[in-house]
């Protein structure tokens, strides 16, 4: 089961964020926002050495209660998710695909404006439905 699942911009800002528990969304959140210097640091080290193709980047760091995961898009949108670290069954490429699924249809509504945030409750919906485990 995933925690937070976080959509963000190609310029760091939120496009989509949500947690499973609110009792800690503030570190759900924090834990996201310290992940995107990770991502960061991945994108240029593959921009350094010649063109990464490699839009997943598996595990950016854990803490001894969550593993982070993140996946960036061709157009720089990054996918962060919060899992719980004991949870070993997890296949956390399939929530990536099936995230990046939902964001592409999200985006290619023809009332959605670029780099606003994900409004739909149908994307939002979907999205709960990963998060628990159901898709």
């Amino acid at each position: 089961m995933a925690f937070c699942i976080a959509v963000i911009g190609k310029d760091n800002a939120p496009l989509y964020l949500t947690t499973s528990d609110m009792e800690q969304e503030l570190e759900l959140q924090y834990h996201v926002h310290a992940a995107l210097d990770v991502v960061e640091e991945k994108c240029l080290i593959g921009k350094g050495a010649t063109e990464s193709k490699e839009l997943y980047l598996g595990l950016l760091y854990s803490t001894e209660n969550h593993k982070i995961y993140g996946f960036v898009t061709n157009s720089r949108v990054k996918f962060i998710v919060v899992i719980d670290s004991s949870n070993v069954a997890l296949r956390e490429n399939e929530i990536f695909r099936n995230l990046h699924i939902l964001y592409t249809d999200a985006v290619c509504n023809p009332f959605y404006i670029p780099g606003e945030s994900l409004t739909s409750k149908k994307f939002d919906r979907a999205v709960q439905k990963l998060m628990s485990g159901n898709a």
